[in-house]
Order: C-alpha cells, then structure tokens, then sequence
C-alpha cells in the first residue's frame, strides 16, 4: 500500500511495532535484516555475478580482443610502472623498518608470536626493501625471471610486515601489487638470467639514497635514544631501536655484497668475430625480407644471435661504442629482446650502444633503451610493381639505356658458384676504381672487395667488348621482398652512363625475379629540414648537403637516385645523446673507414 519497493522500511516498521509485546525490537529488526540479506541481496549478487558471466561468454571475442588491444597499448608503459612501483614499495619497507612499530599492535602480537620471529620478520623485511630496489631495473627491462623474484618478494613482504608489527596497511599495498603484477605476465617477455643483468652505477646510487634516507629516519625517530653498542644486542619486544638499527645495517649490507660481487666480476673478452658466426648467420639472411642483413657475411662484425634462433643483430666494436648496423633481425619480439641484449652486452664493458641506419619501425624499442634519435639522411627504395622504361618521365633512362645498348654493352646475375672463377680479373677492376678514385676500402655499412664475401651472393657483371667493364654484387634474399647491391666498381675505360645502365637493368631482373622492392641505398643528410625552428642536427645536415660537396658529393648522388623514382625512407642514428654524439659519430666513421686514420684520410 506504501508503493515502497519490496516494502523497504516500512515492513520493517510494522513488525517491529506489531511484535513488540512479546520480542524486543532489536532482535525483530535483526531478524528482519538477515532476512533482506538472504532473500534479496545474496540472491541479487550471484545473479549479478550469473548475468556478467553469460555476457561476458557471448562478447568473449570482443572482450578479448578489446583485451589484446588494452595489453598492446600498455606495453611500453606497464614495466615501467611496476619498476617504479617496486621501487617505491622497496623504498616504503625500508622506511617502516626505520620507524617503531605501534606498540598496541606489538602488545598483541605478544601472545601469538615469539620474540625470534618478530625480530627475523623485521630484519627480513628491510632486505625484502633492499630487494625490490634491486630488481626495479631488470623489470624495467621486461626480464621475466625478474617478474618471478618481483611477485615472490611482494608476497613475502607483506607476510614479513604482518609478523614484524601488524603493518595490514603495508601489507594490502604489497599484495595488490602483487595480484596486478600476476596479470601482466606477458609483459615481461624477455628470457633472461638475473645473474647476467646489468646493473647500472645510477640503480646502485638510488638504492644508496634510500638507505641513507632510511638512516636519517632512523635518527631522527629515535633521537631521545642514546647510541650504545648494546642496542645492538638488545632483543625485546619493546626494543624498537635494536630492532631498527638492525634491520638498516641488513639493506646495507645486502646493497653492498651484491655490488661488491657484480663489480668483481670479469667482463668476458670479445676478441675478433668468430668467423663460425657467418655460417650460422647465411640461412637466417638468405630468410630475411631485408636485404641489408647480407652485410653480416662481410666478417668484419660481431654477431649476436637470439637464444632461439630466430634472429641476430650485427655490430661493430670501436672505443667505447658497440655499434649495431641497421636493426636487428627477426620477428619483432625477437628485435627487441636482442636490442636490449646489445645494451646489456655494452653495459657490461663500460660502453655504450648504437644502432646505426635503422628505419622506424623498431623507433619505440630504441627510445624505450634511452636513446635519442638523430637522422641521417633517407634511403632510395623503388617499387618494383608496374616499373619500366616506358612513358615520359622515363626518357632520360629510356635514353641512357639504348645508349648503353648501341655501345655493345650486355648484362647478366651470375650465381653464387660462378663468382670464384672471375675473382682475379674483379679484384683487378676493384683495385683501378680505387686507384682513380683516391680513396680506399670502407667497411661495416659498405662491401668491400672480399673473395669469400664476394662468391656467397649473386654477381651483375656489364661486360663491352668481351670484357667485364662494370660489376656489383647483388644482395637477393629468398624472401621476395626487397632486392639490394652492394660493391659497385667499373674501370677506367668502360662506356659513359654504364652505371645508369646496371642500374636500370638490375632493376628490371629484380621485378622479373619476384621482389617488390629495389633498395638503391642511403642518401646521406638527404631530406633536411632547414627552417629556422627545427632542430640545430638537421639545420646543420641540411647545410653541409648544400655546401658540403667539397667533402661528398651529397647533392650529386641523391640527384641519380632520384631518376628512378624512388621512395624515401628515413634512416637515424639511435644513440645517447649530449656530449656523447661527436665521440659516437667518430666511431662509427672509424669503423666505415677502418680506423680513426681513415676519418680523415681518404
């Protein structure tokens, strides 16, 4: 009659009243709660829970992929988070270390604890802190083994503040972040041993901070406590103190075996490239759709191979920089893993790692490493689908072309088992290119003439006369998707526009052979920005490509690759950044030219 729904309250009301002659209206409305509870609220909960299942079971396919979507977006910014997060929870049990327990909650864990519990609680505790600072870093660097430590320290941390002084508040802190951190297995990809991890000078000054932070607490709690050397023997449960005192010098000791045992411990010797490591590495280049990973059968780099095989990362070593050539190779998770690895690796020798010419699709994995991006130029890549000499944009080409062809020229791609018997009279025709063009043979992001490197790719020759007049190696991988050369040299004596001419036919025997892209290689500080407002790196970039021909002919070359209608990509230099970029660009010069001498002789 109240049109209250489910009579709320006013049926309350009338038993209460009605009843009161005989119950007392406390145990009326009581009864008539318990009642609510099972009839109406227990009921109304699990079909809440029921109809949130079947909803969830007829979307699980949204729901799924709406998951897969929130993971992929996280995935830069969760390790970061949970190694901020550890942090600060390592850094919060060594400030309750630092700081008395309430003695209330100390009174009650009395009667249900022994002292020797209580006092090993505390002192675990601040080395559980200890711990979790540690391993902040390795979470940083997605290390699964770290995300096992991580959880299994959590969840002792909050056993050790329950048993150390009732601290629940702690204690619920350390196990939610625990039961988020179980969620995001997934994000901590990378198979890695703990025991390998890098640990930086400025990991091991934050943690320094936090336990001199925590000594100053210590002091500053206890400061009506007079220093004597029987706090440290003094065990009781009112002896706060001790207890205190303890547990900081455990953090600190903990902090300082760690350090001492990473820091006497060798770094292992690199030596010269294994030459085993180019065997290994030919199938997984022959496989890759990029053909720039034909520079790791050159031998002049070290080669990091993935711990599954399924990929590798070449690079150069020069005084303090580890210099990787291009991205690393493989599946995408398989890149990242191998980038970090480098950084490790670098780390280790009291160096720093680069990555040289690499593209943007792995950009997020360099700046999640700490590098800053500078850019180099742009590389010439022409599609390849509906490319020929026809039309009126082609008539310089189609010109150069018949040219060439009036001139007695030919064209052919030997196989690999061809090159050994020309190899004489091609080391000939190398040794006059660089004689008539004073310089000499660069390395590392370039061919140079080597016989075993030589007869393990394809060979275009242009021969005039029965003579070989010009020839390049030809990088074609199994995978059809791009197409490259390499080692260019022509004589003295061969025809004008004879490169115009392999290019073009290269071009033509890529699209017949399947690829869909033709790589025509870097143009250096190639599509610079120069307005006032852009950065000081590429105002300079673009000066020297307009003034800078004196050193290299920057405009002449993008000019030539431009008449084949390529696509520009840009290509960066990843690496840190301040000071650290002359040093960096004289070390990779140095490993182009062969030495420091070769930067500025020619």
């Amino acid at each position: 009659m109240s049109h209250v729904p489910a009579g709320l309250g006013v049926f309350e009301t009338a038993l209460v009243l009605l009843l009161s002659p005989w119950i007392s209206g406390e145990a009326v409305l009581g009864s008539a709660l318990a009642y609510r509870v099972v009839y109406y609220l227990v009921p109304l909960a699990v079909a809440l829970v029921l109809f949130a299942a079947f909803e969830a079971l007829e979307r699980r396919t949204t729901l799924r992929a709406a998951g897969d979507w929130l993971e992929q977006s996280l995935q830069d910014l969760v390790p970061r988070a949970f190694a901020a997060a550890a942090f600060a929870a390592g850094a919060m049990l060594l400030v309750s270390g630092a700081t008395p327990a309430i003695q209330s909650r100390i009174e009650w864990l009395e009667d249900l604890l022994p002292l020797s519990l209580l006092e090993l609680s505390h002192f675990l505790a601040s080395a559980i802190g200890v711990g979790l600072l540690l391993l902040a870093r390795a979470l940083q660097q997605r290390v699964d083994a770290a995300w096992g430590l991580t959880l299994a320290l959590l969840l002792a941390g909050a056993i050790a503040s329950l048993a150390k002084g009732l601290d629940f508040e702690e204690a619920s802190v350390l196990t939610a972040m625990a039961a988020a951190l179980l969620l995001f297995r997934r994000a901590f990809y990378r198979r890695s041993s703990l025991l390998t991890q890098s640990l930086a000078p400025a990991s091991i000054a934050g943690v320094a901070l936090c336990l001199i932070g925590a000594g100053f607490v210590v002091a500053f709690a206890y400061r009506e406590v007079g220093y004597a050397q029987e706090l440290w023997w003094q065990f009781a449960f009112d002896a706060h103190a001790p207890r205190s005192l303890r547990a900081l010098a455990g953090g600190a000791l903990a902090l300082f075996a760690l350090s001492a045992a990473r820091l006497l411990r060798p770094a292992p010797p690199l030596g010269e490239p294994d030459p085993k490591a180019v065997e290994r590495a030919a199938p997984l280049v022959a496989a890759s759709c990029h053909s720039s990973a034909h520079l790791a059968l050159l031998g002049d780099k070290h080669i990091l191979f993935h711990e599954s095989g399924e990929g590798f990362l070449m690079y150069g070593v020069q005084r303090r920089s580890f210099v990787s050539m291009g991205d690393p190779i493989g599946p995408k998770d398989v890149r990242r893993e191998l980038a970090w690895e480098l950084r490790e690796l670098a780390d280790r020798h009291g160096a720093t790692a680069v990555f040289y010419e690499v593209g943007t699709e792995d950009l997020p994995t360099y700046l999640d490493l700490g590098l800053r991006l500078r850019k180099l130029g742009e590389e010439a890549r022409v599609p390849l689908e509906g490319f020929s000499l026809a039309g009126g944009a082609r008539k310089g080409l189609r010109a150069a072309h018949n040219r060439a062809v009036r001139d007695g020229c030919s064209f052919e791609v030997l196989r690999p088992a061809a090159v050994p018997a020309l190899l004489p009279e091609l080391r000939a025709i190398s040794e006059e290119w660089i004689r008539s063009k004073r310089t000499r043979e660069k390395r590392f992001s370039l061919g140079a003439f080597d016989e075993d490197y030589l007869a393990r790719c394809p060979l275009a020759v242009v021969r005039h006369g029965g003579r070989i007049a010009a020839f390049a190696n030809v990088w074609a991988p199994d995978c059809r998707e791009e197409a490259s050369v390499d080692l260019m040299r022509h004589t003295d004596a061969a025809p004008s526009g004879v490169m115009d001419f392999l290019f073009i036919e290269l071009l033509l025997w890529a699209q017949q052979s399947g690829y869909r892209w033709f790589s025509l290689g870097m143009a250096p500080l190639g599509g610079f920005e120069s307005h006032r407002l852009a950065p000081l790196w590429n105002r300079l970039g673009a000066l020297l490509f307009r003034h800078g021909g004196e050193f290299y002919n920057f405009k002449g070359l993008r000019s030539f690759k431009d008449k084949f209608d390529p696509v520009w990509e840009p290509r960066f230099l990843a690496s840190p950044g301040g000071l650290a970029v002359p040093f960096v660009l004289t070390d990779v010069a140095a490993l182009i030219s062969g030495g420091v001498a070769g930067v500025v002789a020619r």
